[in-house]
């Protein structure tokens, strides 16, 4: 199945691109797609708690996603 996954700000720059379409297997969750994120971004987000969404709507918790599904990773916000 297809993801799209949105990226914004230090997520963005750690891994050079604003929106990624990745392959997943059947049964995989938004916490699977962070680990991929993480991996692409070569320890840029270590330590970096980022709020997930699926489908334009934030989660608590992991949620299985099925193909066509849209999963952001927002970091927290930075102000100065």
């Amino acid at each position: 199945m297809k993801i799209k996954i949105r990226c914004f700000s230090q997520v963005k720059y750690a891994i050079g691109v604003d929106q990624l379409i990745i392959n997943l297997r059947d049964g995989s969750d938004t916490s699977d797609i962070e680990k991929i994120v993480r991996e692409k971004a070569k320890g840029k987000l270590d330590g970096v708690t980022l709020r997930t969404a699926l489908n334009k709507v934030y989660l608590t918790n992991p949620k299985v996603v099925k193909d066509g599904d849209e999963v952001a990773f927002i970091p927290p916000v930075q102000g100065g």
